[in-house]
């Protein structure tokens, strides 16, 4: 395991994007640190880290799709972004999957493809769940 370009993926590992995410990283060599959160759960510390690292808000990384995010009244503008974060603190799955930190950056890896602009070294090819073959080493 390389510990000079260390990887930490917040995984779902319900979450077909996450699985093929965490097998393109393993896929370039690296042996990431996967944190399953819907296990271990936020801090809100945590959450203002990452999105700080992102330059984002609570509502980039809300999943509507699948998650209590409606019936909790998070959709609507007017929902302030520490409703949003207490909310992901309670209720881990409303956080987007998944979110890569590397030394090159942090971001929401959707697509999964999004994951190669955080790597160092890239695949030849890799092929998805779902079959697509991508080729970021050309």
């Amino acid at each position: 395991m390389s510990t000079d370009f260390p990887i930490t993926v917040f995984h779902n590992p319900g979450c077909g994007t996450s699985r093929n995410v965490v097998a393109m990283i393993e896929a370039a060599g690296y042996t990431p640190t996967v944190v399953e959160y819907l296990n271990v759960g936020w801090t809100r510390a945590q959450l203002e880290q990452l999105l700080a690292a992102m330059k984002a808000k609570p509502r980039d990384i809300l999943r509507d799709k699948g998650t209590p995010a409606a019936e909790l009244g998070l959709l609507g503008p007017e929902t302030t972004h520490d409703a949003i974060l207490d909310a992901m603190v309670a209720h881990p799955i409303l956080v987007n999957r998944p979110i890569v930190q590397t030394p090159k950056g942090t971001k929401l890896a959707r697509p999964s493809e999004v994951v190669f602009d955080l790597l160092d070294r890239l695949p030849e090819s890799f092929t998805k769940e779902d079959g697509e073959v991508v080729h970021p080493g050309r």
